[in-house]
């Protein structure tokens, strides 16, 4: 079973920037990696997504302000959060992805921005 592991998270005044990072414990290869996050009382929503292709989706609410991209290591990514929002507060989990498999999914980390 693959394991991600997840962290950055934290409180941060509306306007800063967090950077989160994601690890898989496997060496097995992701047709794509990216993160979802869960605000209080709302349904999990897709916030960015890297494929291996290279194509990336983001969620409209974050576009401009937040980056994903792959780390240096094999089976790692990561979210340059900028410009905070205090409705960007959400738990936020990393997810993978591969054919024939259920995605795999983290444990979450928290974001919190204070306005």
């Amino acid at each position: 079973q693959v394991q991600l592991v997840e962290s950055g998270g934290g409180l941060v005044q509306a306007g800063g920037s967090l950077r989160l990072s994601c690890a898989a414990s496997s060496g097995i290869s992701f047709s794509a990696m990216g993160w979802y996050r869960q605000g209080l009382g709302k349904q999990r929503e897709l916030v960015a997504l890297l494929s291996d292709s290279g194509r990336i989706n983001y969620t409209d609410a974050v576009k401009g302000r937040f980056t994903i991209a792959r780390g240096n290591a094999k089976n790692t990514v990561s979210l340059q959060m900028n410009s905070l929002k205090p409705e960007d507060t959400a738990v936020y989990y990393c997810t993978a992805r591969r054919p024939w498999y259920a995605d795999s999914w983290g444990q979450g980390t928290q974001v919190t921005v204070s306005s």
